[in-house]
């Protein structure tokens, strides 16, 4: 129930931000539920919502590396928002956007619940072709983490409803 109320929060706060045809994606295949709900929320809010996938590959030998070697479904003259939960080094990201960006995107959003920015990611974000990052304050940034691409939204009403649920049975 909280990653829903999570996922509705950031679907919330885009809905705001962007106008035209969205392409919700997924960094990896093991992403796709959440994907998918993400773009169920924006289709409920009138977006025509299209889902994609990044076929990522790790090279042998190596942690916390991604290589984004071909995006499935359609993101040519649409916004993309790549949704995950968790950013840490932001490697599997940035490729990401990059390669949409490569395939025709007209804007690049990520979206995920904990913002970990560890080692090279605010210096990989800053960087990026990516427009904004939509987080939540789940953990605090790390120090020196402030970036104007970075959106920290409050898990406060998460919390609030979760608790209202508790008390209301």
């Amino acid at each position: 129930e909280i990653r829903k109320v999570s996922l509705i929060n950031k679907a919330e706060y885009l809905a705001k931000k962007i106008e035209g045809d969205i392409t919700v994606v997924s960094p990896d295949a093991g992403g796709g539920k959440r994907a998918r709900k993400f773009a169920n929320l924006l289709e409920g809010m009138g977006f025509d919502a299209e889902l994609a996938f990044i076929d990522k590959r790790r090279p042998k030998g190596t942690m916390n590396q991604a290589v984004a070697e071909e995006v499935v479904g359609e993101v040519e003259g649409r916004t993309c928002v790549i949704v995950d939960d968790m950013i840490d080094t932001a490697g599997t990201m940035c490729a990401a956007g990059e390669l949409l960006a490569n395939r025709g995107a007209t804007d690049v959003y990520m979206a995920a619940t904990h913002g970990v920015l560890s080692g090279p990611a605010i210096d990989r974000l800053s960087k990026s072709n990516v427009k904004e990052v939509v987080i939540t304050n789940t953990i605090p940034l790390p120090e020196g983490a402030s970036l104007d691409k970075i959106k920290v939204l409050s898990i406060a009403p998460v919390i609030a409803e979760a608790l209202d649920h508790v008390f209301e049975d």
